[in-house]
């Protein structure tokens, strides 16, 4: 589970907060220790700590009409004996919506709803992003995604400055099948990104993705060569891939690349498990654009899409009903053949052919630890 260590510390706590509810007794010095238990857990996987504080006083502005404060008990030894109290009822449920909302508006910041794929028309898709964030090994991802959707899809490697980058992405497009456009011989990456573009507009593919060199914002050079690509192939959405081992040393970073071509989306890699993977999120509002994928694993497979809400539930240990919906929905296939299958073993015919293709689109949905973390 993507920082499963700080799920557990936030459930924890929330559970805490849960019991002294039942046995009515929150005061609001109870709210500011469960509190600053939770900014804890936050700032200790590298959240900023001006969006953790900011966090915690929108929680505590939201929840302190619900306090029962101590002094003001004692003035009524009556109500002191009634055990807990309406407001105290429901304080631990408002407490934990409170905390759930600010961690979505923490992982979705600002207005942009991110680009919309268009089905049936080409999708220019520019990826760019430092040194080693993983950024190939994410297009082939990237890729993979929509092929298995039905898009089709095609890569072009605009990146001449590391060598064996063409060659990686080489490789990667013959095993996942999809057409690719690079050159051993062009250096200059703007012609190439160029080319390719305009040759699989030509042939009518609807997700095109282009490469290029990892930069870091100190390299002038290699930013005003991001620049001169991006004028040249006029994407319609440019993707920032974060390293989330960087933690919050990426926001920086995250914000010389949105100023310099206009992030869209953003993909974060190297989730799983890092302890510094909440300072990469929160990094994410530098750029003021949705996170449109996260990555975990080196696989093909291993490319998640995000939802905040359902991001924040499943780390909280809510589940994710939505993306299990979603995955079920996504292995139904054609209406008629479903109910071609039912009458077919309504009159007792199940052959292996037909228990093959059922395991597959089971296979489909993802591993069964997958599965079983979106469960409540």
């Amino acid at each position: 589970m993507v920082l499963a260590e700080l799920g557990g510390k936030l459930r924890d706590t929330l559970r805490k907060l849960h019991s002294s509810s039942q046995q009515g007794n929150v005061t609001s010095q109870i709210l500011d220790d469960i509190l600053s238990e939770i900014t804890r857990a936050l700032i200790e996987s590298d959240v900023n700590v001006k969006l953790v504080m900011q966090l915690r006083d929108n929680v505590k502005e939201k929840v302190q009409d619900l306090i029962q404060d101590d002094d003001n008990d004692n003035d009524d030894d009556n109500d002191n004996n009634k055990g807990p109290s309406r407001s105290q009822a429901h304080l631990s449920k408002t407490v934990q919506r409170a905390v759930v909302d600010e961690l979505v508006g923490l992982l979705s910041p600002g207005q942009n709803k991110g680009y919309t794929m268009r089905k049936g028309k080409s999708n220019v898709i520019l990826f760019v992003g430092l040194q080693g964030a993983g950024k190939t090994t994410t297009i082939a991802k990237f890729a993979n995604y929509y092929q298995r959707r039905g898009w089709k899809t095609a890569m072009v490697c605009a990146d001449t400055f590391r060598a064996g980058a063409f060659d990686q992405l080489k490789q990667n497009a013959t095993k996942l099948r999809v057409p690719f456009y690079g050159s051993y011989s062009e250096a200059d990456p703007v012609i190439i990104a160029e080319d390719g573009v305009n040759q699989f507009i030509k042939d009518r593919y609807e997700v095109i993705i282009v490469d290029t060199s990892g930069r870091h914002k100190q390299e002038s050079a290699l930013f005003e060569e991001m620049q001169e690509i991006s004028a040249a192939v006029q994407p319609h959405n440019t993707i920032l891939v974060m390293d989330a081992t960087q933690g919050q040393a990426v926001y920086d970073q995250a914000l010389a690349f949105h100023n310099a071509v206009s992030v869209g989306s953003v993909i974060v890699t190297k989730l799983d498990g890092h302890a510094k993977g909440g300072g990469a999120l929160s990094a994410v509002s530098a750029t003021e654009s949705p996170i449109l994928f996260t990555g975990s694993g080196e696989h093909f497979d291993d490319l998640d899409p995000f939802h905040a809400q359902s991001f924040v539930s499943k780390l909280l240990g809510f589940g994710d009903v939505r993306g299990l919906m979603e995955a079920m929905k996504g292995v139904g296939g054609d209406a008629k053949a479903q109910e071609e299958l039912v009458e077919k073993m309504a009159k007792g015919e199940f052959t292996l052919r037909m228990m093959y293709t059922q395991f597959e689109k089971v296979m489909s949905m993802g591993s069964l630890g997958k599965l079983a973390g979106m469960m409540p």
